[in-house]
């Protein structure tokens, strides 16, 4: 005579989850991952503003403005002027004039805190190799052209470091409009 085996022994029940479980847990992992909603584009509108970026004569003693549109997004001191700078770093459109840095040479990183203007020139700046006159009107042109966005003066920095000069150029004092006026 056979012995009646319980549908619902613990062992059944125990393994009826399991099956559950596992049938589940399939589905789950076959399922399709929802879509992710694409990043919205923030397009800011930029806008064209006009600046006086100074650059050099062809024998590198006076100054000479150039009034160029840059294109900005926002309109604040700080943004107005390293677009400014950025537009120095390219040269000038008027031939007559000379760009203070070689083509390709990149713009230095302009800050500001209050109306104090601080940049930091790359490394490559130590390497120009210029004599007095061109280490004199690099950082003038580049003083001048901050100081017509509303700055009061200009640290410069190289490398993010505050060093005493660049080639023969005393850069323990900020650099005022007075400090390069044209001769």
């Amino acid at each position: 005579m056979s012995v009646p085996r319980k549908l619902f022994s613990p062992f059944n029940v125990v393994a009826a989850a399991l099956l559950a479980a596992s049938v589940l847990a399939l589905q789950a992992v076959q399922r399709t991952p929802p879509t992710p909603e694409p990043p919205k584009l923030d397009l800011t509108e930029r806008q064209a503003l006009k600046v006086k970026v100074y650059f050099t004569d062809p024998q590198v003693q006076n100054l000479k403005p150039e009034t160029r549109t840059v294109q900005v997004s926002r309109t604040n001191t700080r943004s107005v002027a390293q677009a400014a700078v950025d537009v120095w770093a390219r040269g000038p459109y008027d031939k007559s004039f000379l760009g203070v840095v070689p083509a390709g040479t990149p713009a230095p990183k302009v800050y500001l805190r209050g109306q104090h203007y601080y940049v930091d020139l790359p490394d490559a700046y130590t390497k120009l190799r210029y004599g007095p006159s061109g280490e004199r009107m690099l950082l003038c042109t580049l003083t001048r052209t901050l100081i017509e966005q509303k700055g009061l003066d200009v640290t410069f920095l190289v490398g993010g470091q505050n060093v005493e000069a660049l080639g023969r150029m005393d850069l323990t004092q900020p650099f005022a409009a007075g400090d390069c006026a044209d001769q």
